[in-house]
């Protein structure tokens, strides 16, 4: 019984057309160096039998904590005057952009600037409102896993974020 629950929580997060996110040797060769493990302060001593995985399925069975809400951590960091951006695929499934729209609605901030488009190869990126502190971003086209559907966008939203910038609005 324990095998086929896994199978079957295996397979639902299984992306159709036969990628699967769990199946990816970099991440785990990544993560299970020992200079990674030591500057994440993840077992530095090596001194426990593990290793890091992407999906961990006895993990994944046994799973149950939650957080009631996460969003007096964003205030507190808002607050605290760091520039948050938040992204969501506009086909993302799982996370739908309204689910979000709906959360930073209650954070009740001041808006700086409305909904508008943002441009990746003279083409509509997304979509993203400013708010005091906060960005919300969509990316055209992406589902759940933004930069394995849209890499490039998602490149040029990571750099924008990183170095400052507002998404260009310019084709």
């Amino acid at each position: 019984a324990g095998r086929n629950r896994r199978s079957s929580l295996r397979a639902i997060w299984t992306i159709p057309g036969g990628y699967d996110p769990c199946f990816s040797t970099y991440a785990e060769e990544y993560f299970n160096r020992p200079d990674v493990r030591r500057s994440l302060h993840a077992d530095a001593t090596g001194s426990a039998n593990r290793r890091w995985k992407v999906c961990n399925d006895s993990m994944l069975g046994t799973y149950n904590f939650t957080v009631s809400s996460v969003l007096p951590i964003y205030t507190k960091l808002i607050n605290a005057g760091l520039k948050i951006w938040v992204y969501s695929g506009d086909a993302d499934g799982r996370v739908p952009v309204i689910g979000t729209r709906y959360w930073v609605e209650v954070l009740r901030l001041p808006l700086r600037s409305q909904w508008r488009p943002w441009y990746h190869r003279r083409q509509v990126g997304g979509r993203f409102v400013e708010y005091e502190g906060f960005t919300m971003v969509t990316i055209r086209g992406a589902g759940h896993l933004v930069p394995l559907n849209k890499p490039s966008e998602s490149l040029l939203l990571i750099n924008s974020y990183l170095a400052g910038r507002e998404l260009p609005t310019q084709r």
